[in-house]
């Protein structure tokens, strides 16, 4: 597998890596299996996060006697600086090691980012644990393009993590910039969250821009894992075919697809629609119903709260229907809990 160094963290990766999150509805037996068959096609970067549920443990269990084959990266919601402490221990204790290669700020919203960079903000913290050399390097995922631009110019950040996939390309001007600043820029949601099906065009096409440093698929079989190395091994140009493939594509979900950009907002009654479709899309596509139904609910205002004002539609740049998105939201909410 080729490999890259994930920009000024030094660290030499594979161009694809595991993502942790599906891993939860399978064991740590089958997480050893898995990322047996990743060292041996080449991979050796893992993604996770405290907040999904048991990924953590699982990937720390799977990598006994295998700990230094691997770039491990994790990541916390902790904006104070004791509830960042706090997380990186348990990272530690649940990975079953003394250090964390690269611990991300997860998923910060602006007011977000200034709590974590003030006095007693989770930076402090990271900033701590790295010295002590609990942690190696720190980084930052985001969904909002506005986040993102604000983390360009932060010199303690080394990687960004953001989605970027055939159907959202909403950062790719920024994700140039991490190229240009040295930022290891890592692709999440490659497959738009499993609305795309075809795994290998998907990873073919992330794979096709050079300004993208790692792209991390959540696997949870071997043949995910197959699929995904193969996929991203095979790094001649795209073909007629796969363009015109790929063009389908974002024809075919361009009108029920969330890119997550926000410009709804404000919802005339403070729904956050934007983490309505996400969790939506986790219940409806990954197959992990309990824990998209737990984020869903951490919601203070449900989808079916919607007024049907319509405001929000006028302000999507992508003319979604998100009224009717959030009825369908709702329902299959609701259908699950019954």
């Amino acid at each position: 597998m080729q490999k890259v160094i994930l920009g000024k963290t030094g660290l030499e990766i594979g161009r694809v890596g595991f993502g942790g999150i599906p891993i939860q509805k399978v064991n740590a037996n089958v997480v050893r299996q898995l990322l047996i068959s990743l060292k041996e096609n080449g991979g050796n970067y893992i993604d996770t996060a405290r907040g999904y549920t048991v990924s953590e443990e699982f990937l720390g269990k799977a990598l006994k006697g295998m700990r230094d084959d691997f770039v491990i990266a994790t990541k916390s919601m902790a904006r104070g600086y004791e509830d960042m402490k706090r997380d990186i221990d348990i990272s530690l204790n649940n990975l079953q090691t003394d250090y964390i290669d690269l611990y991300q700020v997860h998923n910060p919203s602006l007011e977000q980012l200034n709590i974590v960079i003030s006095e007693n903000g989770a930076l402090q913290a990271l900033k701590e644990a790295k010295e002590e050399g609990k942690i190696g390097h720190i980084g930052l995922t985001a969904h909002s393009i506005e986040v993102f631009k604000i983390a360009l110019d932060m010199d303690w950040i080394e990687t960004i993590m953001f989605p970027f996939n055939i159907v959202e390309n909403q950062g790719l001007d920024c994700i140039r910039q991490c190229k240009e600043k040295d930022i290891g820029f890592i692709a999440m949601k490659p497959l738009a969250g499993g609305a795309i099906e075809d795994g290998t065009l998907a990873l073919r096409y992330i794979a096709s821009y050079p300004e993208v440093t790692v792209i991390i698929p959540g696997m949870a079989s071997l043949e995910e894992v197959e699929e995904n190395t193969k996929a991203i091994n095979n790094d001649g140009p795209l073909s007629q075919e796969e363009n015109a493939n790929i063009l389908k594509i974002k024809e075919a979900l361009k009108e029920n697809f969330c890119r997550r950009c926000n410009y709804c907002a404000p919802c005339s009654v403070n729904i956050q629609i934007p983490s309505v479709f996400l969790f939506a899309g986790y219940l409806q596509r990954y197959d992990l119903g309990e824990w998209a139904n737990d984020r869903y609910n951490s919601l203070e205002v449900k989808a079916d709260a919607c007024i049907e004002c319509g405001a929000c539609e006028t302000r999507c740049p992508y003319h979604l229907p998100i009224r009717e998105m959030l009825k369908k939201a709702s329902a299959d909410f609701k259908a699950f809990n019954k």
